[in-house]
Parts: C-alpha cells; structure tokens; sequence
C-alpha cells in the first residue's frame, strides 16, 4: 500500500510518518515550507493552492491512499479550496482519502455531545473551512472516503497547547487558560494509530477520534502543569464568554460508536497526562 500523506511534517503528520516507518513502511509526506527530519519518508513540496502541484504530487507518488493531516488553519484557499480541490483529484483517480477534520466544525450551542451523525454548524472561518473541506470529500467520495473528526492534540510536550502553558506559566507570553472552553483532548500516538487502523481498512463514512475526558483549556492546562512540575497556580484563567471572542465554548466530541469499531483504545487526557515530565524538543 502507497499512502501520502499530506500535511506530514506538521505534529501530527510527523506522528504519522514515525508510525509508518516503525510498522515498515516507506510512506511519501508532503511539506510547504521545509521537509520533515525523518529519512524514512519520501518528501515532496505541495501547496494545496496550486492545482499543478497536487497533480505532480499525485502522478510521482501513484498513492492507494492519501492523509490529509494538513491544518491550514483558517486560510480558506488552504482549508477548504485545497481540501476540496484534494477530495477531486482523489476522486477522479480512484484514491481512497482519510481526511482530518475538527470539532471546530460545531457551535457548541446543543447543549451535548456531538456524535458522527450531527451536521457542521460551525462559528470561526477555521470551522466554516474545515466544514466545506469535510462535506466535499463526503459528497465526492461517498464510496472510499473517510472523514475523522478530532479535537485538541496534545503529546510528549511538543503540541502547541503544552508549549502554551510553559509560556504562560514562565510569564513569556500574555494571556490566559479559560475555564469555559470545553474540548475533549486526544493523544498524537492514539490519533495518528487510529487513523493508520482506518487507513488500513475499507471503512468509509464520518469518525469521531477524541479523548473521553471533556475538559476546559484551564483544567487541561492544570494537567499539563502538574505533569511537568510547573505549579498550577502560575497558570492565569480567564472566561471565554467574557472576550468577545468568536468559536464554540463547550464542543464534547463523542467518540464512542468509532472507539467500538477501532482496537486502538483512545486514552482520556487525565489518562495520558498524569506520566513524568516528557521532554521539550
């Protein structure tokens, strides 16, 4: 099996590759700024932008199946333009595709979890583009598509939440954690192995890939300080609700009719956050 993975040298697609190469495969990973640092991939530049390149990328490599683990943010022409023009290309080559969406797809405003059979309604440009990336590859590959829908990814000290707290707790960067932001954390090894475990089959359809416990930035935040001795009380706290800022508050991703379909057992955050300190790199 070929896969390509799009978006490889990000933090998750780094995990992807470092799986791959471990379980003996030689995967191809796509870059936009630099190649990832692991020799066992085979990296290709791409800008989900540019038509061209996506075709080069496709012809050279040939993949059975690509991973969209890209972010994007919420650059529309990335996000959504390059997640839809990617959902074609596959779709007219006969390439199964396993795309990475996020809960930022919903409001937050149903007052429950949301399972695999709820509808986007999303707030920020992010979720808005995620939302039309996700629904085009569900209509164009209705048949050898799957969409995983994930949450905040936290792992070994490297997520941008962990490097978060350190510089909030440290006092080199202004802010706060707020204590009404609701999320469901996942871990990067669980994540990426649920996703080679889909990768690997013919499963098609929409999946839920998060953690069981739902917790808010402020109570991760604790976890994450507590695990590397930081003191919890150097961390600030703020009220979501009380900035203006836009997005859901309270997004529980419900993960368990996916994790009943899956071996790979997806930790909650007081699980996998309650180790030793893990190193900074």
């Amino acid at each position: 099996m070929t896969v390509l993975i799009i978006g490889g040298n990000g933090f998750l697609g780094a995990e992807l590759v470092r799986q791959a190469v471990s379980a003996g495969l030689h995967p191809a990973a796509t870059f936009h700024s630099r190649p990832g640092d692991h020799d066992g991939a085979t990296w290709h530049h791409l800008d989900l932008r540019d038509p061209a390149r996506l075709e080069e990328a496709l012809d050279t490599v040939a993949p059975a199946v690509v991973i969209n683990a890209t972010s994007g943010g919420a650059d529309w022409a990335v996000t959504a333009e390059g997640g839809i023009r990617l959902a074609q290309a596959a779709a007219g080559r006969g390439i199964r595709l396993v795309h990475v969406s996020s809960d930022a797809v919903f409001s937050g405003t149903g007052g429950d979890r949301y399972d695999e059979s709820c509808l986007p309604d999303p707030l920020t440009p992010y979720g808005a583009a995620k939302a039309a990336a996700e629904t085009a590859v569900r209509l164009l590959c209705p048949d050898t598509a799957a969409v995983a829908r994930t949450s905040l990814i936290i792992g070994n000290g490297r997520s941008e939440h962990e490097r978060l707290v350190h510089a909030l707790a440290d006092g080199t960067r202004q802010g706060a954690l707020f204590t009404d932001d609701i999320r469901c954390p996942v871990h990067v090894t669980d994540l990426a192995a649920a996703l080679w475990e889909i990768t690997r089959s013919d499963a098609v359809g929409v999946f839920h890939l998060a953690g069981p416990d739902a917790l808010s930035r402020y109570e991760l935040g604790e976890l994450i300080a507590r695990r590397d001795g930081l003191g919890p009380a150097r961390l600030p706290s703020a009220r979501r609700c009380d900035t203006g800022l836009p997005g859901g508050l309270d997004v529980r991703l419900d993960s368990r009719t996916t994790q009943q379909k899956l071996r790979t057992r997806l930790r909650g955050a007081r699980e996998f956050l309650s180790g030793n300190s893990p190193k900074l790199t």
